[in-house]
């Protein structure tokens, strides 16, 4: 095992999310509705009324654009502008598909609304779990950080008892509670899309728009019945590695932090 030499200057995750997630997402939900549907049953047109393609082409610009920068700015690619354009892409040309010409959608847009919500978090998961066997784990990304804990000060405490075996399992075991939050997500995805989309009736001639309201309803729900309890999964993982963390050191909770 090795001490931390200079911490890495990272972006913040949670701004590489939204940015590349979030945001494109948002963006498909409510500026995909076609004006001349809209117009074809009596509703009002609002300018943000651009249409699946159009607002697909809108969605992918956050990912492209901020993977571009990221790319000039330090010559190396970007996950999770990779993972925005996959979840762009997915959302969008899934939109484009289940939507039918004469207003009605296709029989099985929530058994693939399902399946493509749940993909995303999958994906983040499985690469949670796998970036721990390299030599950026997305670990040390988003809770054991060099902005958050004091590595080196545990490090260094960790080669001085000896204690590096159990130090790695102690990170691994973080790992895996850190990816379940993604499993976790990856269900409740799921049962989210099939909960707001399977009872849509797909023969109807405003199913389009039935369609539109329902993915925008379970898009902003979603913050709530799975964000928090998520971000309560992070906060009880966080907890964990740092008890563990000062069991193996000896270090108290607030020497194992960065002073503020």
């Amino acid at each position: 095992m090795t001490v931390s030499g200079k911490p890495n200057k990272e972006e913040h995750p949670l701004a590489n999310i939204l940015i590349n997630v979030l945001i494109p997402v948002l963006a498909l939900s409510y500026l995909s509705k076609d004006p001349e549907m809209q117009q074809s049953l009596g509703k009002a047109v609002r300018p943000w009324h651009i249409g699946p393609v159009k607002a697909l082409i809108v969605a992918l610009v956050f990912p492209i654009g901020y993977g571009a920068w990221h790319y000039i700015s330090t010559r190396k690619g970007n996950f999770f502008s990779a993972l925005g354009l996959v979840s762009v892409l997915l959302t969008g040309g899934l939109t484009i598909y289940l939507w039918n010409h004469d207003g009605t959608v296709k029989p099985n847009a929530a058994l693939l609304f399902g399946i493509k919500e749940a993909s995303i978090p999958l994906i983040l998961g499985i690469a949670v779990l796998g970036s721990h066997f390299t030599a950026s784990p997305m670990l040390r990304v988003f809770l054991y950080t060099d902005s958050i804990f004091d590595v080196r000060r545990i490090e260094s405490r960790v080669e001085e008892i000896g204690g590096g075996e159990t130090y790695r399992t102690i990170l691994y075991r973080a790992t895996w509670l850190f990816a379940s939050s993604f499993f976790i997500s990856t269900a409740m995805n799921f049962g989210l899309a099939l909960y707001f989309l399977g009872g849509l009736d797909h023969a109807a001639t405003n199913a389009r728009e039935l369609y539109n309201e329902q993915v925008a309803k379970l898009t902003g729900w979603s913050f709530a019945v799975i964000g928090i309890p998520i971000l309560a999964f992070l906060f009880f993982t966080l907890k964990r590695l740092m008890s563990r963390l000062g069991q193996l050191t000896g270090l108290k909770e607030e020497e194992l932090l960065l002073p503020r």
